[in-house]
């Protein structure tokens, strides 16, 4: 009797809570956003005094949706002057031979160089697009409080706006998406995303496109209760070429091992990093 009565209290407080919860107004949705972006940047730049580990796994699929080949890399990521930069470690499972480890060292190299000639904010990859940049290109709308991992979050519907001003292939192509995103409403930090592209996107004078339907989804969390960082992404895409069977694959990315770089540590291979790591 007394278990009873204790369900029926504690169901009884949990309604009566998410009531409360579902009363609350909705933070000012322009100024939210504002903070989120703001946030975002600030991440950006904290960053760069951080090296992590990140494994990207690739699925080309057929027709039927099996897995027809599997590809996979590991990288050591970095950023110099708000720039990513990759130093491959590992492909398929396998350690790079001295030979490949000489051209990739040289590679990051020239990336790093190319990174410290280049302003913050401005893309050195025209295929690559920014958690900032996209806040920026986006319009929101339905916004609504939910729960993610036992903390409020603020979710908001989004599509691309058409017009606005963008550089390179990849800000072209996400005026073409729609999704949702949540915002951490404690921190004002982007929690996750989930996109999908509405129209084909076309490459290269219209030879190549990707597909109406691919989707992507990109998770940042809070990391020992310390700082929020990106631990995973995942896609789908369908590409189409012309003459060509459409490809179509799955890509999974998992970032770790967070290590914080010392305050006078260069950031480069082989940059001494604290010995505290962040998983």
């Amino acid at each position: 009797m007394k278990l009873c009565f204790l369900i029926a209290a504690l169901c009884c407080a949990s309604s009566s809570a998410l009531a409360q919860t579902a009363q609350q107004s909705i933070p000012d949705v322009p100024t939210l956003m504002k903070q989120v972006e703001e946030h975002q940047h600030k991440l950006d730049q904290v960053r760069e005094n951080y090296t992590y580990h990140e494994t990207v796994i690739t699925n080309e699929l057929d027709k039927k949706g099996n897995i027809k080949k599997n590809e996979s890399e590991e990288d050591d990521v970095f950023f110099v002057n708000g720039h990513e930069i990759r130093h491959k470690i590992k492909k398929n499972g396998r350690e790079l031979s001295a030979d490949d480890q000489k051209k990739e060292q040289e590679h990051v190299q020239k990336d790093v160089e190319k990174a410290s000639k280049t302003p913050p904010g401005q893309s050195l990859d025209k295929n690559e697009v920014s958690v900032t940049r996209l806040l920026q290109i986006m319009k929101v709308s339905n916004p609504r409080r939910e729960q993610m991992d036992n903390r409020s979050v603020i979710a908001f519907d989004f599509v691309g706006d058409p017009h606005a001003k963008t550089h390179g292939m990849a800000e072209d192509a996400s005026k073409k998406i729609s999704g949702t995103i949540w915002v951490d409403e404690n921190d004002r930090e982007v929690r996750r995303m989930n996109a999908r592209f509405d129209d084909n996107f076309h490459l290269g004078f219209g030879l190549f496109s990707i597909g109406k339907g691919s989707t992507f989804t990109f998770d940042q969390k809070l990391v020992n209760s310390e700082l929020w960082l990106p631990t995973s992404a995942q896609a789908h895409i369908v590409a189409h070429a012309i003459g060509i069977i459409g490809w179509r694959g799955d890509i999974a990315v998992t970032d770790n091992d967070y290590k914080k770089f010392h305050a006078d540590a260069e950031q480069q291979p082989g940059a001494t990093a604290v010995n505290s790591t962040l998983h």
